[in-house]
């Protein structure tokens, strides 16, 4: 036998008389930790058998039922408009001569805004009044001539008719200048300037002098749905709120649309508002408002106290300490509130949270109560 292999045994026989020396205590040790083990274990399943059998009250929210204000509304969105609006722009072409207004400024109907070089039109209309005094003399002497037969009835038309002429022309000539000057057509605020003094207008182009708007009262455009077409008319009241703030308004509404959008199956109304103050501005946002009808004992509760189920709709109530379910008959719906008209009296006390963690006749804790009067 070599010498490696000779070594190679003796190792190996080392190894299984040290085995065979500490088996004894390693399985001693190996006993103790299972049995260690199997106690917590033990007591775990202990506890957890314990906490069942001790159980709970459900921690719970409650209101106490009251009569509440209850009003059916519907709820929409629209649009502030101008009462009266338009752009500035000349009917004719010309330089502008003067501008009689500020960006800003509250003018009055009439005013006058800009004029136009009207020269020329004025030496035209000159050159016309000098020749409808020629057609009147003419006019007249021929008159004359007619009644002692000295000429024929077709002399005296003609002169007559050149003279009705030049009159005719002298009125269409006064009309164009007289649109040589722009006036207010309204009451109303002026805004940004776009062209100035020596500006060259023509009525082919799409520029404007200024816009004119007039606010008092703002105009609001909004829709409902078709199905409240029958419950809106001429003078129905609204109260509506803009992006700029809470502050509410109040309006009426003066006009409706006489068909519904078949897009929308919407019907479009609008309606006014005073604006003395002019908090109200034309393009703003605004949210409304139309109390359809109310009444002073209604029962209103929060949406989450509402259970739907497949028969209805149910609620949970406290009676001696205990849960108790309640079937009920909901009503008009609003944003964090439901109607109840059927299933529930005022001084009944109502869960209104925690309601997943109780159960039927399973006992409750009352955490906060809230009374509604």
């Amino acid at each position: 036998m070599s010498k490696p292999i000779k070594s190679i045994l003796t190792v190996l026989v080392i190894l299984i008389i040290t085995g065979l020396a500490f088996y004894p205590r390693l399985k001693e040790y190996t006993a103790k930790k299972d049995e260690k083990a199997a106690g917590t274990t033990g007591a775990v399943s202990g506890a957890g058998q314990g906490a069942a059998k001790g159980g709970g009250s459900a921690p719970i929210n409650i209101m106490v039922i009251g009569n509440q204000r209850l009003e059916e509304k519907i709820l929409s969105t629209g649009t502030i408009i101008a009462n009266e609006e338009v752009d500035i722009r000349s009917e004719i072409a010309g330089r502008i001569t003067s501008i009689n207004f500020k960006e800003g400024d509250y003018v009055k109907k009439g005013t006058v805004l800009v004029r136009i070089n009207d020269a020329d039109l004025q030496a035209q209309l000159l050159k016309l009044q000098y020749q409808k005094k020629l057609a009147e003399v003419n006019e007249e002497r021929q008159k004359k001539l007619l009644e002692k037969e000295a000429i024929s009835q077709r002399d005296y038309d003609i002169s007559l008719t050149n003279l009705n002429s030049m009159n005719a022309d002298i009125e269409n000539l006064s009309a164009q200048i007289a649109k040589t000057v722009i006036r207010a057509p309204f009451d109303g605020t002026i805004g940004l300037r776009y062209v100035s003094e020596g500006s060259y207008l023509s009525p082919g182009t799409v520029a404007k002098i200024a816009t004119l708007t007039n606010t008092n009262p703002a105009k609001i455009d909004f829709s409902v749905p078709a199905k409240y077409a029958t419950n809106v008319s001429k003078g129905t009241a609204i109260t509506f709120t803009t992006e700029s703030g809470d502050e509410k308004f109040y309006g009426r509404v003066y006009a409706i649309e006489p068909k519904i959008d078949p897009n929308t199956r919407t019907l479009t109304l609008r309606a006014t508002s005073p604006n003395n103050g002019r908090k109200l501005f034309p393009g703003s946002f605004a949210r409304i408002e139309i109390v359809l009808n109310s009444k002073s004992n209604g029962i209103l509760v929060p949406t989450e106290a509402v259970i739907p189920g497949l028969k209805g709709h149910s609620v949970f109530l406290v009676r001696n300490n205990k849960a108790e379910s309640v079937e009920v008959e909901i009503g008009t719906r609003g944003d964090r509130t439901i109607e109840i008209y059927k299933g529930l009296h005022v001084g009944d006390t109502l869960i209104t949270s925690g309601i997943l963690q109780v159960k039927q006749g399973g006992e409750v804790d009352i955490k906060e109560a809230i009374v509604k009067q």
